[in-house]
């Protein structure tokens, strides 16, 4: 999965030759190429907008900066034949054109999958959405009380000013309700304080059908019953590449290629040039260092906005170097782990509100498809962990992070750790972009300067700084390749990525332009 062979020049219409030649650079031999159209990075993004031009004839290349897999976030790794996603990704999208797209590429390669996934916490399953009578048997009488009683002291005595996702919750909940499903996880996930995360992530997070709709209504009405008696449904299974989310990247990269298109591997893109009012190359950089200029037309980046605007040459005002120097990121790392016993639950994945493990999440891999374990008397789980890059997690060992996924997947008694006989680690650098309190107006500036460079399109999650699934990136970029064949003129960021998307059906927000997903945000201090 090398870089491809320098292209003759093309004779399709309305492409821009491809052009090579070598120059010298200080310290490193260059290649210089000329698209019409240069993607940076690799992922669903990157790809999709890559695969878009190339169908419509137009010259491109897509940079990506690992040497052997494309699909960011999205793709599936391997060891010893095991196969696993960074995290799990589901098929699934209310946008059509999307579904479309991805059977265009994959074919028949998808499976069926039903979805079953709990919560575990203090010991025991509770399904979700919650089923009343199963978790509050589990629950106990005792703290059933005590949830109630609590319900009723914040709806008599609520928080006030209401400032926190905190607030928010124990205010509608109860602070016992809180502590026992909300607390823990979501602490785990954005690595930031409860009542230090803002009111209005809960506001529209915590909607419709939830975890806490679901105890309460045992209580008193269901939440939703107010539009007509009918509460949303989760979806009950979803479409699922065969070999994992990276098959349905490789075939688009591979498509890419078939199609005049180029994909260039282990290209991390360290420089992009520009006169002020345009982009006029990218300077990618390989593992043994050369340095290749790609000069183009029209330019698509995907890349982190930190780093769009580190890499500016000239370099960017000082005012949008600290707006991009502020944009935060989560870390994500994987703990795999080869299990000797063909069967361990029953779940595509978990979700560990427990507070006595660091796991956050734990995926089945075998019950996303069976195809990704090579042995059927084996399965393999990953352990997820939500963390900053450079913090004790990151930072440890491989073997030392195996061993705490074999402690704690012992401890919840999912698994004796003895059963465990195999195992890699893999980390995800920038999985998630943070919002907090400042966020809107440090990305309001960097998009106020970039809007000068009018051939440069930005597209993805992490190239717009947007928390958006899949298949939100991928329109993005379908958007910004259109603009670039002159196919219309859409405006990428106004892309919904309404938060219940990937849960429900229709929601009332979605047809709305701008409604976007809301993650958590720092309180502003007082």
């Amino acid at each position: 999965m090398g870089m491809d062979a320098p292209q003759s020049p093309t004779t399709r219409a309305g492409a821009l030759p491809h052009r090579w030649t070598r120059v010298e650079e200080p310290g490193a031999e260059a290649v210089v190429a000329a698209y019409r159209t240069v993607v940076a990075g690799g992922g669903p993004a990157g790809l999709t907008g890559g695969y878009e031009l190339a169908k419509h004839g137009g010259s491109c290349v897509v940079l990506e900066a690992d040497p052997r897999m494309v699909g960011g976030i999205s793709r599936t790794d391997e060891y010893k034949g095991y196969r696993f996603d960074i995290g799990g990704h589901r098929f699934f999208s209310k946008s059509g054109e999307i579904n479309d797209l991805w059977r265009e590429i994959l074919g028949d390669q998808f499976v069926k999958r039903p979805r079953l996934s709990r919560i575990y916490y203090d010991r025991k399953f509770f399904h979700y959405p919650l089923k009343p009578f199963d978790a509050l048997s589990k629950l106990g009488v005792a703290r059933a009380a005590r949830i109630l009683a609590s319900y009723a002291r914040a709806r008599l005595r609520p928080i006030r000013p209401e400032r926190s996702y905190e607030d928010w919750v124990v205010n509608r909940f109860g602070r016992v309700l809180f502590e026992t499903f909300f607390k823990s996880y979501t602490e785990k996930v954005w690595g930031i304080p409860t009542n230090a995360m803002s009111a209005d992530w809960a506001a529209q997070r915590i909607k419709g059908l939830s975890l806490t709709g679901a105890v309460l209504s045992a209580f008193r009405k269901p939440l939703g019953a107010g539009r007509g008696g009918v509460v949303k449904t989760l979806i009950e299974e979803f479409h699922y590449p065969r070999l994992g989310p990276g098959q349905m990247w490789e075939t688009a990269r591979d498509k890419i290629r078939g199609l005049g298109g180029a994909v260039h591997m282990d290209r991390r893109v360290v420089r992009i040039d520009h006169d002020g009012t345009a982009v006029t190359a990218l300077a990618a950089r390989d593992a043994s260092g050369k340095v290749y200029r790609y000069s183009g037309e029209h330019f698509i980046s995907t890349l982190p906005v930190r780093e769009l605007i580190r890499a500016m040459n000239p370099a960017a005002p000082e005012e949008v170097r600290q707006a991009a120097e502020s944009l935060g990121y989560r870390d994500f790392l994987s703990v795999v782990l080869i299990v000797d016993r063909a069967e361990t639950f029953p779940d595509t994945w978990i979700y560990v509100h427990e507070p006595g493990v660091r796991v956050g999440r734990i995926q089945n891999f075998k019950n996303w498809s069976p195809d990704l374990v090579p042995d059927p008397s084996k399965t393999s789980l990953g352990l997820e962990y939500f963390c900053f890059e450079g913090d004790d997690l990151w930072t440890a060992s491989d073997a030392e992070l195996i061993a705490l996924g074999r402690r704690e997947i012992d401890a919840m008694g999912l698994v004796p750790a003895e059963a465990v006989i195999d195992g890699c680690v893999v980390r995800m650098p920038k999985a998630y972009p943070v919002y907090d309190d400042a966020y809107r107006e440090h990305l309001a500036v960097i998009r106020n300067w970039l809007s000068r460079l009018d051939n440069l399109e930005l597209a993805g999650r992490n190239g717009m700084h947007k928390y958006n699934n899949q298949d939100h990136s991928m329109m993005t970029a379908l958007l910004a390749a259109r603009n670039i064949l002159g196919h219309g003129r859409y405006d990428t960021w106004k892309v919904n990525t309404d938060a219940e998307y990937h849960e429900d059906g229709p929601s009332d927000d979605e047809q709305k332009p701008g409604v976007g997903r809301l993650v958590p945000r720092r309180v502003a201090s007082a």
